[in-house]
């Protein structure tokens, strides 16, 4: 009997993308407000830089007050799932640090596949103007928790 690797159904179509960019977002438990310190920025960014050199991108994101977006391309050796577990767990360290009681974070995470360059821009452009929309400075580029750890190209 010839065995095929297991995919979600939703996922089979997209399993020609050999590495994939994916557009991911995560919430607090709550949605507490815990999440804009340069601290557990400090982390994020330690995180990806460490996934660099482990073959997965963490390329452009922006963190926000209760919620975090990120577009990442996981690597061959790793996993989408585990990795934003991992991602969860080292950003958890610092709130605990912090006295933030558990649960930190919503179970699960958004996930989507982008599938041209357009998307990814169109996306981007969104995620980047969410501090703007929240009134929380007037221009994007004002916000000191997002920014780009791996350039990533599609």
């Amino acid at each position: 009997m010839k065995r095929t690797p297991h995919h979600p159904p939703r996922l089979k179509p997209f399993s020609k993308y050999n590495t994939p960019l994916w557009f991911i977002t995560f919430g607090t438990h709550d949605r507490r407000r815990v999440l804009d310190t340069p601290q557990l920025h400090r982390r994020f960014v330690e995180f990806g830089e460490k996934q660099a050199s482990r073959g997965t991108a963490v390329g452009r994101y922006v963190i926000m007050p209760d919620h975090v977006h990120l577009f990442v391309r996981v690597g061959a050796e790793s996993q989408l799932g585990p990795t934003i577990g991992f991602l969860k767990k080292a950003l958890s360290a610092i709130l605990a640090r912090d006295g933030i009681d558990v649960p930190h974070w919503q179970p699960g995470f958004f996930d989507h596949l982008l599938r041209s360059a357009d998307s990814y821009a169109e996306k981007w452009e969104y995620v980047r103007q969410n501090p703007v929309r929240a009134g929380l400075v007037e221009k994007a580029e004002d916000w000191p928790y997002s920014g780009e750890i791996v350039p990533i190209a599609f």
